[in-house]
């Protein structure tokens, strides 16, 4: 095996770093104290908004958010919590309380049925050897290039009307998916979130349970375990870490959705999530726009509890399922 090289000034033969290598060592080379100004830089914004979250919309009109300490002097409220009031209760506001709850409701099914669904199909792919496995898995990869919006009319219309299929040498009519009139319900986002999801999420974990030893199954099968035992109680333990990773990311695609939410519940309000009701606080002609900002922070509690939560699984999940070699 021969190395690149390349000389120095001096003549010496020195080996050329990987690029990832380089990068990391340029990474570690910045000083401490220049990161700290990013994350003060980063942070400013969050916290103005933060900051006027508490003032009236009179104060907000009137002076920037480093002025709020003064807000009294002026003759306004600082804090108050009136804009938190009018945004979370629906008799006195927008009624974004409601909207979390179906948000949640949303985020979570759609989270576990991917998982659920995906975490079988990808070790079928890895490690069950039938016919067409290779071609099969290559399309549901494929999938990964069709883009949500193109589809989104077709499955509302889906969903409203039904799917059938009629055959002319049969005469026969075929229904693919049965007329339930799943439009404006929370049901319909669900199968949505979870027909986008599932090639990312068979993709991720097939490649992380591919990536288990052999050794490990040769074992198991040598033991008399079934693919179903040694799915539920070698591979999923294992699995632990790309579940959780997985888990974090659809849960924050679905809560933070916007387009999908929007198009198949459309102007059933009882069931917008809070992305939809929170973009309409402003109301018409900007009259309630000073509650944007206690809605953006009320928003962002489900993801950073969920963030937080599986985080500490997730750490968890890495030193419990390394294996060595």
């Amino acid at each position: 095996m021969t190395t690149t090289a390349t000389k120095t000034t001096e003549g010496v033969l020195t080996a050329r770093r990987p690029l990832g290598k380089r990068i990391y060592r340029f990474l570690r080379s910045i000083p401490t104290w220049f990161l700290w100004i990013l994350v003060i830089l980063w942070t400013v914004p969050t916290f103005s908004l933060f900051v006027n979250s508490f003032r009236t919309r009179d104060a907000q009109r009137a002076s920037g958010f480093w002025n709020a300490l003064s807000d009294n002097a002026n003759g306004y409220d600082f804090p108050t919590l009136d804009n938190y009031r009018d945004v979370l209760f629906p008799d006195v506001g927008a009624g974004v309380g409601n909207a979390l709850l179906n948000s949640a409701s949303i985020a979570i099914v759609a989270t576990i049925i991917p998982i659920a669904i995906a975490a079988f199909a990808a070790y079928a792919f890895a490690w069950i050897d039938f016919r067409g496995r290779e071609w099969l898995f290559i399309a549901t990869v494929a999938l990964l290039a069709v883009p949500s919006q193109v589809a989104l009319i077709p499955l509302l219309s889906a969903y409203s009307n039904g799917v059938a299929w009629t055959i002319p040498v049969l005469e026969k009519t075929v229904t693919l998916f049965p007329d339930m009139d799943l439009s404006g319900e929370i049901p319909s986002v669900w199968l949505t979130h979870t027909g986008f999801a599932m090639p990312f999420a068979i993709f991720l974990l097939h490649n992380y349970i591919a990536g288990l030893p052999k050794d490990l199954f040769e074992s198991a099968a040598i033991d008399g375990a079934d693919h179903f035992k040694v799915f539920w109680r070698l591979v999923l333990p294992l699995s632990v870490p790309v579940l959780a990773a997985f888990a974090i990311f659809q849960f924050l695609w679905t809560w933070n959705d916007y387009l999908i939410a929007l198009t198949m519940i459309g102007g059933n309000r009882a069931n917008l999530p809070g992305t939809i009701v929170v973009a309409s606080l402003a109301g018409e002609f900007g009259a309630r726009e000073h509650l944007l900002t206690a809605g953006a922070f009320v928003i962002t509690i489900g993801p950073l509890i969920v963030f937080f939560l599986l985080q500490r699984f997730f750490v968890r999940g890495i030193t419990a399922g390394s294996v060595k070699g």
